[in-house]
C-alpha cells in the first residue's frame, strides 16, 4: 500500500523545543504516524513533563529530555542516555529556537550571539551528536526546521534572518557530506502560523494581522497541524531521495509579489 511510505512505526524521533508550539505539532503528527517520540526542552522540568502527559494523553508514546541544545557536553550527554535508554535515534528535527525582534542598529552583540547560538549552531551541535549513530547503521533522516527569513529580510529581524539563512546552507551542507550514508537531509520553513505567541497580533484592527493575510495567498494564517504532512514526508520512506532541500509551508506567501490594496 501506498500509505506504507509514510508509516513511521518503530521509528525513534528526537524533536528539539517540542514543549508546544509548532515542535509539539510536528512532533504529534509524527507520533501518529507511528514514531517514538523523545521531547526536547530546556526552560523546566514541570514544562516538559506536562508536554509528555499530553502527548501521552493523544495515544503517543513519548518521553522528554532536559538540556540546553547549545551546550555541546549536555548534549553529547543527553544523546547518549537517549539512545541507551529508549534507542537509536532514526529522525532529528532541529527545532529549537529563539527571536529577538530588535532593530540591527540597536542590538547588542550578545544579543545576536544568542540567537545565532540557539537558531543556527544548536542545529550544527545536535547534529554532530546525532548522526555519528546513523552514520553507522547508514539510515537517517535530519530536519532544520529554517524559516521564511532563510529567503527574505524583514524589519527588526536581522539576527533571525542570518541565523535562518544559514541554516538553509547549513542544510544543503550536511546533505552534501551525509547522502552517501543514506542519510536525508531537508528543511521546513513555516510560514506565519496561530500560536499562542502570534495571538496577540492575530486581532482584527492590528495593521500586521492584516498585513499577513493580505500577503498570503491563502488569505489566513496557517494552523500549527498544517505542518505535519510535511514532517511526517520528509521522515518517511516517501522522501529518500530528497535531499538538501527546503519545503515551504507558508500559503503560497514565497510564490508572489504580493497584490496592490485595492485588488480583492
Amino acid at each position: 500500500m501506498s500509505t506504507q511510505l509514510f508509516d513511521l512505526s518503530g521509528k525513534i524521533a528526537l524533536i528539539t523545543g517540542a514543549t508546544h508550539g509548532l515542535g509539539m505539532a510536528m512532533a504529534k503528527g509524527l507520533g501518529l504516524a507511528g514514531a517514538t517520540i523523545v521531547v526536547n526542552g530546556n526552560s523546566s522540568q514541570e514544562k516538559l513533563d506536562n508536554a509528555v502527559a499530553e502527548y501521552k494523553a493523544a495515544g503517543i508514546n513519548a518521553s522528554g529530555y532536559l538540556f540546553d541544545v547549545t551546550n555541546e557536553e549536555q548534549v553529547v550527554a543527553s544523546i547518549k542516555k537517549i539512545e541507551s535508554e529508549v534507542g537509536a535515534i532514526d529522525i532529528l528535527i532541529n527545532n529549537a529556537g529563539i527571536i529577538k525582534r530588535t532593530p540591527l542598529v540597536e542590538m547588542e552583540v550578545a544579543d545576536f550571539k544568542q540567537v545565532i547560538d540557539v537558531d543556527l549552531v544548536s542545529p550544527f551541535i545536535v547534529s554532530k551528536a546525532v548522526v555519528k549513530g546513523m552514520i553507522e547503521r547508514r539510515n537517517g533522516k535530519i530536519i532544520n526546521i529554517c524559516s521564511m527569513m532563510s529567503e527574505l529580510g524583514r524589519n527588526s529581524v536581522g539576527a533571525y534572518a542570518a541565523a535562518k539563512g544559514g541554516l538553509k546552507m547549513l542544510t544543503q551542507n550536511m546533505a552534501t557530506e551525509w547522502a552517501k550514508f543514506n542519510i536525508q537531509t531537508n528543511g521546513i520553513g513555516p510560514g506565519y502560523f496561530a500560536t499562542s505567541q502570534t495571538a496577540p497580533i492575530r486581532v482584527d484592527g492590528n495593521p500586521f494581522n492584516e498585513f499577513i493575510i493580505s500577503r498570503t495567498p491563502a488569505g489566513v494564517w496557517g494552523d500549527p497541524d498544517d505542518l505535519q504532512g510535511a514532517a511526517i514526508f520528509l521522515s518517511s520512506k516517501a522522501s529518500n531521495f530528497v535531499n538538501g532541500q527546503v519545503l515551504y509551508v507558508d500559503g503560497g506567501i514565497l510564490a508572489t509579489i504580493g497584490k496592490p490594496s485595492n485588488e480583492d
